[in-house]
């Protein structure tokens, strides 16, 4: 294994020292060609171990193999604790954890992962944890802790701990110093991007959701229920990683199914920049652009010392919250404005629980911004605020919140044929409670209209509905 990786580095010979302009246009070129790729990667659920090919089949990432990017490599994983259940989860979480020369954060985390989830969240979750430090003794030991304290999870399928044997790794010898790293920092962030990448390949088909965490991390309570409003708020929307943390590696959401192309992504590019950077371009070339990060953070960084050296390390989130307030569920919806809006600051972005917002022109008298639920919705309570801190004039200064029934098509998209007005906004906020007590049928629409034009332009911060 080791020595096709060496032909690797030699095939990678040709390239300049100024890594980032042809990374960037080799990277292009292979997630641009692969696009096109149709995903045919099936696992057998409940394997305990992948097929275990000969040195010369074993995978090995190199330019012809990207007619199947996007299928699962061979990799014969050591089962240290648990087996996979034969049916799906919602949400896998990864951990990766190597050995620290100072403090152990491992255990504290998945005590937080398991104790800050409900007995209902605890069913549609599974924990796998990626032992990835050479040093088998300890990999040993620390399976035995985990055993013990956490062997009822383990028994009811929630918690796997895996390891990916040395013998499966590229050489961490000899590796291109990008950015002037020093070699054993070089080594150690690309020994990273492989464990990674193992720990993603073992996960493919275990969920429908994807999220890693650090070894070192504590959760907001039921943080399973706001993740899951937050991607149903999404529904039909585009995306490839969302964030629920600004730190590091922490908080990632993926779908499953794109999971293979970033463990080969991972593996192609290991040693010429850090994960989280690798991350950023993954994103973008699969066509985000732009950040999706959900506000309040779900996931804080409690580690002191970092796993590279013993490195202190004290970032902090400050946007996490560990007791969250009530999320809204914002039910699946079609949006629909005849504002002029401003740049990318489209509709959707009222009713997202992500940090964005609508941003329009100066309204005039009888602009609407409505929202046509999918199904029709038993909603209980609607609070939307206009403006923002930096712009607080951008507010609604005089408009009106109504609810409808009854969905009728129109030139302006779909509407209701009839509407009840809840109220009147004021100070550029609206918030109206027990909306079903006051409502008698199921609401179809939700609309803002303005009720005086006003010179200033309009931002809808947040749109927050919840059902009963």
């Amino acid at each position: 294994m080791r020595l096709v990786w060496r032909s690797l580095d030699k095939m990678r010979c040709f390239r300049k020292r100024s890594t980032i302009p042809f990374l960037g246009v080799l990277i292009t070129c292979l997630l641009f060609f692969n696009l096109y790729m149709e995903d045919g990667y099936v696992l057998e659920a409940g394997k305990r171990q992948l097929m275990h090919p000969s040195n010369s089949e074993r995978y090995v990432h190199n330019f012809r193999d990207l007619t199947n990017f996007s299928g699962t490599i061979n990799v014969t994983y050591r089962y240290l604790a648990g087996n996979p259940l034969p049916r799906k989860k919602y949400l896998t979480i990864g951990l990766s954890s190597v050995k620290r020369k100072k403090g152990n954060y491992l255990m504290e985390t998945i005590k937080s992962i398991f104790d800050q989830s409900s007995y209902e969240e605890l069913k549609e979750i599974v924990v796998v944890v990626h032992l990835a430090d050479f040093d088998l003794a300890w990999c040993e030991n620390l399976v035995q802790d985990i055993s013990r304290k956490f062997a009822h999870h383990i028994i009811a399928g929630r918690l796997l701990v895996i390891h990916a044997p040395e013998e499966y790794y590229p050489s961490l010898d000899g590796l291109k110093r990008n950015y002037n790293d020093p070699e054993d920092r070089v080594r150690f962030r690309s020994k990273q991007n492989v464990d990674y990448a193992f720990l993603l390949n073992f996960c493919t088909n275990l969920s429908d959701f994807y999220m890693m965490l650090e070894d070192d991390v504590h959760c907001s309570r039921n943080f399973l229920t706001s993740l899951k409003k937050v991607v149903t708020s999404r529904e039909g929307s585009y995306w490839v990683m969302m964030e629920f943390s600004k730190l590091g590696y922490i908080g990632k959401l993926y779908q499953s199914r794109d999971l293979p192309r970033l463990v080969h992504f991972l593996l192609m590019f290991y040693q010429e920049m850090p994960c989280d950077w690798l991350l950023i371009h993954f994103r973008g070339l699969l066509a985000q652009k732009n950040v999706i990060r959900f506000k309040p953070s779900l996931f804080q960084h409690m580690g002191y010392y970092s796993s590279y050296k013993g490195t202190e390390n004290k970032l902090k989130d400050d946007d996490f919250e560990e007791d969250l307030i009530d999320i809204p569920d914002n039910p699946p919806a079609s949006l629909y404005t005849n504002i002029n809006v401003f740049e990318n600051y489209d509709a959707t972005k009222a009713y997202s629980s992500v940090d964005e917002y609508f941003w329009g022109k100066p309204p005039s008298t009888g602009d609407f911004f409505v929202i046509v639920f999918h199904e029709p919705s038993n909603i209980s309570n609607i609070k939307i605020l206009t403006g923002t801190d930096d712009r607080q004039n951008d507010i609604l200064h005089h408009g009106a919140l109504e609810v409808g029934e009854k969905l009728v098509g129109t030139k302006r998209g779909a509407q209701c044929s009839s509407y009840i007005t809840l109220g009147e906004f004021k100070n550029g906020n609206i918030e109206v409670q027990d909306v079903d007590h006051k409502i008698a049928f199921d609401i179809q629409c939700v609309r803002i209209v303005v009720t005086a034009s006003q010179k200033e332009w309009l931002i809808i911060r947040t749109i927050s509905l919840w059902t009963t």
